[in-house]
């Protein structure tokens, strides 16, 4: 098989990085809507852009792009509600870590089979993530079920588009340009919606926010494209396992830049977490 060699490994590191990266802009703005509009419409100029190099699209591939673009849109606006409500190194670790899970559990009802280290793998990752959200269940207000509640169901859908972004990119054939059309339309939609529920914010964006704008945007649309160029260098489960880093990225970055309180139960449970996630990636490679 196709071995990580140290260039792949230090491309996906700084994918890893710069997914963290954007959700700390969404997570720091002290408006998060305006922080997540500010990703996805700074990404999606980045993905018309590349619309130009991938000008062919298929009648078949249309089902995936309008679903892809609809399970996008709601896993960003879930959330920038998530953030709303709780911390970067709540959010980020249960929503990542979660959808792996979410994957095995859709696989085991389709008849995949697992294997015990594999099995075992899932048991670190639930047990880490039910870690994660007791911490925030001592402070029994409703903030703190709420934000657990809709952590996990960003995972859910980050699983769902995953895989639909997966068999989309096949049926294309191009990775990158199946992610620029999906992005550019998801930037549209997202758009339209912010001009609907927030009248004047979008020329705010591109005036006063313009540089979180780019460099958000930039940060998002080239952590997808690395780990997509990774994925046709290496074996995608070893790829995959390394981009969960991105976890203890995100880490660092609430500790350190938004001083977040995190209790040594949170950090044991986050790497825990991280820990099974990486297991599960190279045990299913």
């Amino acid at each position: 098989g196709r071995a990580m060699t140290l260039d792949i490994i230090a491309v996906v590191l700084f994918a890893a990085l710069l997914h963290a990266t954007w959700n700390f802009f969404v997570k720091r703005s002290t408006d998060t809507f305006q922080g997540m509009a500010s990703v996805v419409l700074g990404r999606g100029l980045l993905g018309a852009g590349a619309l130009y190099y991938f000008p062919e699209i298929s009648i078949e591939l249309v089902f995936f792009i309008v679903v892809g673009v609809f399970l996008h849109l709601g896993y960003q606006i879930l959330l920038l509600n998530s953030y709303r409500l709780a911390d970067l190194t709540l959010v980020y670790p249960m929503a990542r870590g979660s959808s792996p899970l979410i994957i095995a559990l859709i696989s085991i009802f389709l008849g995949v089979r697992y294997s015990t280290p594999q099995i075992l793998a899932l048991v670190l990752i639930g047990a880490g993530l039910m870690g994660i959200s007791i911490t925030r269940f001592h402070e029994k207000s409703m903030g703190g079920y709420k934000s657990v509640l809709l952590a996990f169901t960003t995972g859910g859908f980050i699983a769902s588009y995953s895989l639909i972004d997966g068999l989309g990119a096949r049926e294309a054939g191009t990775a990158v340009g199946y992610y620029a059309i999906v992005t550019t339309l998801n930037a549209l939609v997202f758009g339209a919606m912010t001009r609907i529920v927030r009248p004047g914010l979008l020329g705010k964006i591109f005036s006063l926010h313009l540089g979180q704008t780019i460099l958000g945007g930039s940060a998002s649309f080239t952590a997808y494209v690395l780990v997509i160029w990774a994925f046709t260098k290496a074996p995608i489960a070893l790829v995959a396992s390394l981009r969960e880093t991105s976890i203890l990225f995100a880490l660092i970055m609430g500790i350190y830049f938004l001083q977040e309180r995190v209790t040594l139960l949170k950090l044991a449970a986050i790497l825990l977490a991280t820990c099974g996630i990486v297991f599960l990636r190279l045990e299913s490679s």
